[in-house]
């Protein structure tokens, strides 16, 4: 895609400048008052998450092909030589390793696992409304600007309470957003989904979603998920220990990969932002 202020990196990164980069962040600061009607806490997160912690959902043997390691040389002088000495650069310029450290950390998958994270082990007396945007970063088989990303944005709008309290929150937003799209005249379709596990006729997680579906993604086009509505029932709240009152908690998020909304809106209205229509304020 050739448009001006979009620079886009064969490793699958973009770089926004110009009026597309105000572009992205007029549509995360709509998403940001979205979260407002909640009155969603605000939250910057960093980059890394634990494997200790993401063991807990057992997210790496659910997901080996998105997973992206942070591993650096084991800190051994003689190790650290034998790096420097040797053959650093393979020929096709990937590095040439020694021996590594152990590997406790890895790159953010998804926004909303930082909020159950840090909720663990807590027992909530009211509802809790948080929202975050984040680098998300999943290794994917192929790589498109604004559509398929190594590395993208995503905000999320995230509720943990009781099972009506976080069904509401999900039926609202899916409902604004369905005035939305029509208002805009996006082309958006809704569609059952199931999250992207490896080897999904042998995993149990994937089969309970066919079962018993909990994700909605918002589809433009038909044939692009721009973000999602997700009711994860109380799977966070037992895989971390999260409790509301004196039940585990039930906990969704809607979530928006920013890249892709800018995709469908230039495939929509135009490489002329300045045509784009107001969509500020439009529910």
């Amino acid at each position: 895609m050739e448009i001006e202020g979009l620079g886009w990196m064969s490793n699958g990164q973009s770089v926004l400048s110009g009026a597309l980069l105000d572009a992205q962040m007029r549509l995360d600061q709509m998403f940001l008052t979205w979260s407002k009607k909640v009155r969603a806490d605000m939250y910057a997160f960093p980059t890394f998450l634990p494997v200790a912690e993401l063991k807990k959902i057992d997210y790496f043997r659910s997901f080996p092909h998105l997973v992206n390691f942070v591993t650096n040389l084991k800190d051994e002088e003689d190790n650290l030589k034998s790096f420097t000495k040797g053959k650093v650069y393979h020929d096709d310029g990937s590095i040439f390793m020694s021996d590594a450290s152990p590997i406790h950390d890895c790159l953010t998958p998804a926004a909303c696992y930082h909020f159950y994270i840090g909720k663990q082990d807590s027992t909530l007396t009211k509802t809790f409304y948080g929202t975050t945007r984040s680098f998300c970063y999943r290794r994917e088989k192929y790589y498109l600007p604004l559509q398929r990303q190594w590395c993208f944005n995503m905000r999320e709008i995230v509720c943990v309470g009781d099972i009506e309290t976080v069904r509401n929150f999900l039926k609202t937003y899916r409902e604004m957003l369905e005035v939305f799209f029509k208002k805009l005249g996006l082309p958006i379709d809704w569609e059952i989904a199931t999250d992207p596990f490896f080897d999904p006729s042998n995993n149990p997680k994937a089969i309970m979603q066919i079962l018993d579906p909990v994700k909605s993604e918002m589809i433009f086009n038909k044939n692009l998920s721009i973000g999602s509505v997700n009711f994860h029932k109380n799977y966070f709240g037992q895989a971390f220990n999260i409790n509301f009152e004196n039940e585990m908690a039930f906990s969704g998020c809607i979530a928006f990969g920013l890249e892709r909304w800018l995709f469908a809106f230039i495939e929509t209205f135009g490489k002329d932002i300045g045509k784009w229509p107001k969509f500020e304020g439009m529910v």
